[in-house]
């Protein structure tokens, strides 16, 4: 995992506990087949692709209410 990539992600999302949650989430569904929403002429492992998502907005969080 990029430390560049993980700071620019906290950054979006401050939370650790979140941010751990969103990426692990979108880990599975790449490792499943799903396609990226970021295009990347570097080869980047599943947990990079999900961070460069979340920098870029192209995946968020929304947090339930209780």
């Amino acid at each position: 995992m990029r430390d560049d990539y993980l700071k620019e992600a906290q950054k979006v999302i401050p939370d650790p506990n979140i941010l751990v949650n969103v990426v692990s989430r979108r880990v599975k569904q790449l490792k499943r087949g799903s396609r990226p929403l970021v295009e990347s002429l570097e080869k980047l492992l599943p947990e990079d692709i999900a961070l460069r998502e979340i920098i870029e907005g192209k995946i968020s969080h929304e947090l339930a209410e209780k």
